[in-house]
């Protein structure tokens, strides 16, 4: 196998397939970010005088044509190289000769593959941002497409009091606007500059590292060089917590459509195309799609845990374990964007039961209502809960008295008006105007500094 750091004798080929593991297949993903920081490290390798204008204007022209081939889906890793940093140095070397060799001057593998990641990283924070908006931007429309429609809300899974289908879209459109702060930390995190930290102790080079920091876009350099190298995992981890909170958001709002799909609750349904069968049940509408995004989630959660755990125990300072944190990090971001993408779709589909108070097991939702109307009247709250109380348990209980809802109706013919909710966040005061303002606050990072390269 052709490595970089080897100086004369080989591992045994078992010892080099178990060490190097899924990392040719996991690099590709990093290769167009290992060129775009090869460049930015030339370039300061000829503005200190490490190379001569020429030896720069070759490498990078080299460098240009391999980012072309990645580009086009014609860059491979081959079977006898190690990972995409000696893929890229060896394709130099063959096609440019013995300036290709140079290009790792004041350089490690260890701040090469943190510059690729954090360069990655960004990348995917921008794509997660623009998939979180989409879902933010459906959420809030059918919030205020369906604010008057009530809905049962539920406590200990037992009907508790009024809730809307306004109410029930505006809360999650909500709730990502907190994993949009998330990913904005993340952000801060990510995008700074570890390049010239080498193998975490610099090196005796002239490096300037506040010129690949300006040539990469990152906001600044991560200023001492074992922190950068402490930086590895923890980059991970934050990534890991930042799409967790998005999988929790996803993996609460799946199970609340699969329970609102089954017969016995009936809230919502989806067209046929968007659901499955059953191999011997002919009746049967299946909500698989919100199940995979269910089970995705957990797997999502997991990863935070998995990236901590991989990462303690170890003295500061590189070690090999770390390479199996894209196993982790990697196949999550994935899951993130397909579980992103698949509510966002499902979504656009969505169809509403507006009539679910016609079934009169929902009256006793109405039970807090009335006792706030009576005691709007001059009864003692407590008084008023007692009473209530009794009715339901006699069942006299009727929403607005004698004349209130009957037996049969179950409410039916109410509507959000009727209810009277004023107080800001309320089924009859969403304020989704405000979710907005806040998401658009959330949303601001990463629109400041361009790479220049």
């Amino acid at each position: 196998m052709a490595t970089l750091w080897n100086k004369g004798k080989s591992a045994t080929r078992i010892v080099e397939d178990f060490t190097v593991g899924k990392d040719r297949e996991l690099d590709l993903r990093l290769a167009v970010y290992d060129v775009t920081g090869s460049m930015a490290h030339v370039k300061m390798l000829g503005k200190t005088g490490l190379l001569s204008g020429d030896e720069t204007e070759v490498l990078i022209q080299g460098l240009k044509a391999l980012e072309n081939e990645i580009r086009a889906g014609k860059f491979t890793l081959g079977e006898d190289v190690e990972d995409i940093h000696s893929q890229v140095e060896l394709l130099l070397t063959q096609r440019l000769g013995e300036v290709g060799k140079k290009i790792h001057s004041g350089r490690s593998r260890n701040d090469q593959v943190l510059v690729d990641l954090r360069l990655f990283f960004r990348d995917e924070l921008l794509k997660l941002r623009e998939e979180t908006l989409e879902l933010f931007d459906l959420l809030q429309s059918l919030s205020g497409k369906y604010s008057q429609v009530l809905l049962p809300g539920y406590t200990h899974t037992q009907i508790a009091m009024p809730s809307s289908f306004g109410m029930w879209f505006g809360a999650y459109s909500e709730a990502l606007v907190d994993n949009m702060y998330e990913c904005g930390g993340c952000w801060k995190i990510t995008n700074r500059n570890p390049l010239g930290s080498a193998a975490g102790y610099g090196n005796s080079f002239p490096l300037d590292r506040e010129m690949t920091t300006e040539l990469l876009g990152f906001d600044s350099p991560v200023v001492n060089s074992v922190a950068a190298q402490l930086g590895r995992g923890a980059g991970e981890r934050c990534i890991a917590s930042a799409i967790g909170g998005i999988a929790l958001t996803l993996n609460k709002f799946a199970s609340d459509c699969i329970a609102y799909m089954c017969p016995n609750f009936g809230f919502i349904k989806f067209p046929d195309e968007l659901t499955t069968g059953s191999s011997i049940m002919p009746h049967k509408k299946n909500p698989d799609v919100w199940e995979i995004i269910r089970g995705r989630c957990n797997m999502i959660l997991s990863a935070q845990n998995t990236v901590a755990m991989m990462c303690s125990n170890t003295i500061h300072g590189y070690h090999r374990d770390w390479q199996l944190l894209k196993e982790v990090i990697f196949p999550a971001l994935e899951y993130t964007h397909q579980c992103l993408e698949m509510t966002s779709y499902m979504l656009r589909h969505i169809e509403i039961n507006e009539h679910i108070l016609d079934n009169p097991i929902y009256k006793y939702m109405f039970t807090v209502e009335e006792v706030n109307r009576r005691t709007l009247a001059g009864m003692p709250f407590r008084d008023a809960y007692k009473e209530v109380g009794i009715e339901v348990n006699e069942g006299r209980f009727r929403f607005g008295g004698s004349d209130g809802i009957s037996e049969t109706d179950g409410g039916a013919s109410l509507t959000v008006k009727d209810l009277h909710h004023t107080h800001l966040g309320s089924i009859g005061n969403l304020a989704n105007d405000r979710i907005k303002t806040l998401m658009d606050e959330a949303s601001a990072w990463g629109k400041g500094k361009t790479r220049l390269i």
